[in-house]
């Protein structure tokens, strides 16, 4: 998750925006790309299409560096490599939803203030939120920007996507869903393409892919897709997953039930698994095959994305013995069903594909939330690919009380420098 004690507790930010103009959807068209036939069926269906664009702020260099040092929340964020000043744009575009069908979805774009015309670009996938208004999109707080200004800051054209039913999508967001993940993230790309020229920027053909916690898979699963010549326009040329949840069944269902990950952060990821998977792969009937009373009625409204953090907290339990029924326990022991059907598909991120890419997977050691034997884990899958993945030790950095945050803090500042050295 990204913020069980901060974000859960602390954040409620929604619409503090700073809104200074605006560019219409007529002016930079579709998203799509040419050539292939896929590509052709991506145009068919508006998929990168921008709906709209809202020029949100403006910044110098000294006021980037000013606020990845006014985080209140935890220690100043890496300001080593900031060289411009930066503009960030909202973008709504379209997508297609968990299921296939036509939707739209938001996302951050940011830009540096100066360096070339034509920009490689990062694409940045973020962890767990659970309210709507707590995304890089709609919310102003450093937590979520801090990513966005600092690789923008450095030079990159930088793409935030909010997710399915996050920012300004609507219902449910489909929580590590990673096919959803993946066309947001794409769809996104192709939106930013558009929007690139009428600020007077070009993307170029190369896509740096990072992302934390729930993210982590999400970068994954979008290099793997563009590897596979999902769109042709881009391709990954590194990814850099941090902190990741990689092997639900064999490694993150198992260090909540047994104590090694934080509790709290236990009942909240389990809760959203099985609710947020339930609608998509029918994992039960009804919420008290699962759920203890009172809980049972109250759970699937509350993570519904409209309760901030805090409502999450205070009315869930601080056990997952106390969230679960024995039959919701002995299901996350043992996945059968609908759950084992989502978990092919969510531990599959690192496995079945070979990377063709410079590959790093960062941690930090202790993690309360993503234990580190899921980067363990997915290091060990590609290795059985025959493809050797370097595990990049953060050491225990602290944000807020937590290492997993932590996690994220300190990868930033250390990914950018990845970044910025392969050019």
């Amino acid at each position: 998750m990204n913020r069980t004690g901060r974000m859960i507790v602390m954040s409620s930010v929604a619409a503090a925006l700073v809104v200074s103009g605006s560019i219409s959807a007529e002016a930079v068209g579709a998203g799509a790309v040419p050539g292939a036939a896929s590509a052709q069926a991506v145009h068919d269906a508006g998929r990168g299409r921008v709906v709209s664009v809202t020029h949100l702020r403006t910044l110098s260099a000294r006021q980037v560096t000013a606020e990845l040092r006014s985080d209140e929340d935890g220690p100043d964020w890496d300001t080593g490599s900031v060289r411009y000043g930066v503009d960030t744009y909202r973008v709504v575009y379209r997508t297609v939803d968990a299921k296939g069908r036509p939707t739209t979805a938001s996302g951050l774009l940011a830009f540096p203030r100066g360096g070339e015309r034509r920009l490689r670009t990062v694409s940045f996938t973020h962890g767990t939120e659970l309210f709507k208004g707590d995304v890089a999109s709609v919310s102003t707080e450093v937590w979520g920007q801090a990513p966005a200004l600092t690789y923008a800051s450095a030079g990159f054209a930088v793409v935030l996507p909010d997710y399915l039913g996050l920012g300004l999508g609507s219902g449910p967001q489909a929580w590590m869903d990673v096919p959803s993940e993946t066309t947001a993230a794409l769809d996104l790309l192709r939106a930013a393409a558009s929007v690139a020229p009428t600020v007077g920027r070009q993307l170029g053909h190369e896509v740096l892919a990072t992302g934390f916690s729930q993210g982590a898979s999400a970068a994954l699963a979008l290099t793997r897709a563009l590897q596979e010549g999902a769109d042709p326009r881009f391709r990954v040329a590194a990814v850099a997953p941090v902190s990741g949840a990689y092997a639900f069944r064999e490694v993150a269902f198992p260090s909540l039930l047994d104590g090694q990950a934080d509790a709290k952060a236990g009942v909240i990821y389990t809760a959203l698994a099985l609710v947020s998977f339930n609608r998509l792969h029918h994992v039960y009937d009804s919420p008290g095959e699962v759920f203890r009373a009172p809980y049972s009625r109250t759970i699937e409204r509350l993570l519904d994305g409209t309760h901030t953090g805090q409502e999450v907290v205070a009315k869930t339990p601080n056990t997952i013995d106390a969230l679960l029924t024995r039959h919701g326990r002995a299901l996350i022991a043992h996945p059968t069903g609908g759950l084992a059907a989502a978990l092919r598909i969510t531990d599959g991120v690192c496995t079945g594909w070979t990377p063709k890419m410079p590959m790093r997977l960062y941690y930090a050691e202790g993690d309360e939330q993503a234990v580190n034997g899921n980067s363990e884990h997915c290091q060990a899958s590609f290795r059985a690919q025959g493809v050797d993945v370097p595990l990049v030790d953060l050491g225990t950095p602290d944000y807020g009380g937590s290492r997993h945050l932590g996690s994220q803090q300190a990868a930033t500042g250390a990914v950018v420098r990845w970044f910025a050295s392969l050019g």
